[in-house]
């Protein structure tokens, strides 16, 4: 199995508390979001990771160049980073076509190693992982699930949708090698229409709404996780989730 993860945006509204860096180097506990990642990955048997850099891509390669992570690393850089995450993802379609199962992976999250494990252990060829508790709003990315299968995936819902379940997304997703290749594939799509401003996220639920049956998820509800995406962010990830974290990455 292969992981692609995201890392070329910006961080533009974590103002200084990015201090110039790219989400994934910022350094909760004093170990970076990618440092922390790779570890994961390494005890989880990843094969190979391929990550998307963008903003500071040479600070990225810097933090690689400290770690030896027992496998196979290569890097694709996004110039059009500004650019909606749909470009990224598209940038990682080689490793979407290679022809194995692929975990994809958003940097800016801090987590424990048990929320990774459940993609790699369950019996879902398609996965997502949600979390019932969670803030309802406009910046989460929600799934909503009616009679135990997936019904939707977006930020903004309709307002007559229909679902017994809802949570947020933890932005981590497990696809098989056919699903993968669809992905890319569907990902060439919004390239060629010049939908470039689109979330890859967008791609996804294009897949999902298409074969519902071929998708799943497992709850990952009750175990430390979070997205950093705003300077409150990083002050609950070092309070309330490094302190719940069993399974450190140091």
């Amino acid at each position: 199995m292969k992981a692609i993860i995201l890392a070329a945006g910006i961080g533009q509204r974590l103002g200084s508390h990015a201090a110039g860096r790219p989400k994934c180097l910022i350094e909760p506990g004093g170990v970076s979001l990618l440092r922390r990642h790779l570890r994961y990955l390494r005890d989880l048997a990843i094969s190979e990771v391929t990550i998307v850099t963008g903003y500071r891509h040479e600070a990225v390669l810097e933090e690689l160049s400290g770690i030896e992570p027992g496998f196979t690393i290569q890097t694709r850089f996004n110039p059009d980073f500004t650019n909606g995450s749909i470009v990224s993802l598209w940038h990682a379609r080689q490793t979407l076509y290679c022809g194995d199962d692929i975990i994809l992976m958003d940097a800016d999250v801090l987590y424990d190693k048990a929320v990774l494990q459940k993609l790699m252990s369950t019996d879902l060829p398609n996965c997502f992982l949600i979390d019932r508790e969670f803030e309802a709003g406009d910046e989460p990315v929600k799934l909503c699930v009616l009679d135990g299968r997936l019904v939707e995936f977006r930020k903004h819902l309709d307002r007559e949708l229909a679902f017994d379940i809802q949570g947020e997304s933890v932005g981590f997703f497990r696809f098989s090698s056919s699903m993968a290749a669809r992905l890319a594939h569907r990902t060439q799509k919004y390239m060629d229409q010049h939908r470039q401003g689109e979330p890859y996220e967008e791609a996804i639920r294009d897949l999902l709404l298409a074969e519902p049956e071929a998708f799943g998820y497992e709850d990952i509800t009750g175990l430390p996780w979070i997205e950093i995406d705003f300077p409150e962010d990083i002050q609950r990830a070092e309070t309330e989730i490094l302190t719940n974290i069993r399974t450190d990455a140091h």
